[in-house]
């Protein structure tokens, strides 16, 4: 099947080939009979070749360094505060991805930051958050939070739920924290808080943040687009790394294959290679997808 035919059968126009896409198990299917596999079908779509697996850089969950604090657990991707990675000290303009767990009642008090990109994405539970900005609010899972630190901010976040008791459970919050480094620095500080669209919907992909703020998602002053899928079980996404541009796939949870590699929760895959690139879900999972300059 030439691309023009498989593209219609997909239901798919060119304009929707800009951003990552994602295809039914049913889809998938349909295309693998006519074309083959899923690297055969990113390649048909995209044009281009499927970005060989040597390409493919792995970095597994418990490679990453951590910290437990009690009512903080946490797992960092790159260098951050005592924990030092000479190989993950960053990824392009992305200096920080943490991974935390933050027991009922804990969380960080006021303190200051300066010229970051500052995303938090949570996964389950709820963050309450305040800043010198006047900025403030309680996060949910379906919203995404941006704060520009700038020329500097003071902020605080805590797990909002009440402490554990005798009857009722502690609610622990767990959340990604995302540092971008700006294109831009002394920037007035600034804070955002955006409610996605189907942001629980299985099979939807959607922007969370990008430098143009298109679609109505948070700006960001670097150039990035922070992309997040929930994919149900044998559903595929399909990415066009353009030349020039990386990519850094963070597993939030799941188990998917990626490129002839299988990654579960926690891990991260990156390339800066050229090429199409594809994902499936063994079972239901949620992913962020950076592409970046």
């Amino acid at each position: 099947m030439d691309r023009r035919k498989l593209l219609a059968a997909l239901g798919l126009g060119g304009a929707a080939l800009a951003v990552p896409i994602v295809l039914s198990r049913y889809a998938r299917q349909q295309a693998a009979a006519d074309v083959g596999g899923d690297d055969k079908i990113a390649s048909a779509l995209f044009d281009k070749p499927a970005i060989a697996a040597s390409d493919l850089v792995v970095r597994r969950s418990d490679e990453r360094g951590g910290r437990d604090l009690g009512w903080l657990q946490a797992k960092h991707s790159f260098s951050f505060a005592s924990y030092r990675d000479t190989k993950y000290d960053h990824f392009r303009s992305l200096v920080v991805l943490n991974e935390d767990r933050i027991a009922a009642g804990g969380g960080f008090p006021m303190h200051p930051h300066k010229d970051m990109e500052i995303i938090t994405y949570i996964i389950s539970g709820a963050l309450q958050h305040r800043d010198s900005t006047g900025g403030g609010s309680v996060i949910h899972p379906g919203e995404v939070q941006k704060m520009t630190a700038g020329r500097g901010v003071w902020h605080s976040e805590f797990n909002p739920a009440r402490r554990a008791s005798a009857s009722v459970p502690a609610s622990a919050t767990h959340l990604l924290q995302i540092w971008l480094r700006p294109d831009v620095r002394g920037l007035p500080p600034s804070y955002q808080q955006k409610k996605l669209s189907a942001a629980d919907k299985p099979g939807e992909l959607r922007l969370l943040a990008s430098k143009d703020g298109r679609d109505g998602v948070v700006r960001v002053r670097q150039d990035v687009a922070l992309y997040a899928a929930q994919l149900r079980p044998g559903a595929a996404l399909l990415h066009d790394n353009r030349a020039g541009r990386h990519v850094w796939l963070q597993i939030v949870r799941g188990r998917l294959d990626v490129g002839g590699k299988s990654l579960s929760a926690g891990d991260a895959l990156h390339t800066s290679a050229a090429g199409a690139l594809s994902l499936s879900a063994r079972e239901a999972s949620e992913v962020l997808l950076f592409d970046l300059a």
